[in-house]
């Protein structure tokens, strides 16, 4: 799967999502962040929900955010294929899993690249989804680390889907040749083009 992130946009961010939800997407990967886990702010909650109430394609959210349970139950009722969290930004890992499962979500864990890959262990059980970052959690359009794709093979017999997130264009998708990955997330390579559907085929 293909899932386009509109965090960083050459578009305002209502026609960005409507070019993303023309295109071939697979899903519309939602970026969160509250300025205290990560760098930056962009948490107009009231106003996102409203933006994305009504989106045919399935929602990818990614919590870059301290405590998300509450932001979480805001998010719910959306048309969501998975919401993703870090470790680290939560005191009660297993309240927010219990929650999002029990809406018949799936529910991952994002991993950093200074992170290690064995803090997952005692939730592989629990979990749907591990979201692989090969950028620090923050800012679009920063560059490939390749180093994170090691951490892959280890999760091949976990039973969970694989992602990866952070500089994936047509140049550094070809480091993910021979590694086997669910969903790919990229967003100022196909939000900072003229033409989504080009960038969107060239990744698939």
């Amino acid at each position: 799967m293909i899932a386009v992130s509109f965090l960083k946009s050459k578009y305002e961010r209502g026609e960005t999502l409507q070019k993303i939800m023309a295109s071939d997407a697979d899903l519309i990967h939602v970026d969160l962040l509250d300025g205290i886990y990560a760098g930056e702010n962009n948490l107009q909650i009231d106003e996102l929900v409203k933006e994305l109430a009504n989106t045919e394609k399935k929602l990818d959210i990614h919590l870059m955010v301290k405590e998300p349970l509450e932001y979480i139950k805001q998010l719910i009722n959306l048309n969501i294929w998975a919401i993703t969290f870090h470790l680290d930004a939560t005191s009660n890992p297993k309240e927010i899993i219990e929650y999002v499962k029990s809406h018949n979500i799936k529910v991952g864990i994002a991993i950093n690249p200074d992170e290690d890959i064995h803090i997952l262990d005692k939730y592989f059980d629990l979990i749907h989804y591990v979201l692989i970052m090969s950028v620090y959690p923050g800012k679009g359009g920063q560059e490939f680390i390749p180093d994170v794709l090691e951490k892959i093979p280890y999760l091949y017999d976990k039973n969970v889907l694989i992602g990866i997130d952070g500089g994936i264009n047509n140049n550094t998708i070809k480091y993910l040749d021979g590694y086997q990955v669910d969903n790919i997330v990229s967003g100022s390579f196909i939000c900072m083009s003229d033409d989504f559907n080009k960038q969107i085929n060239l990744l698939k």
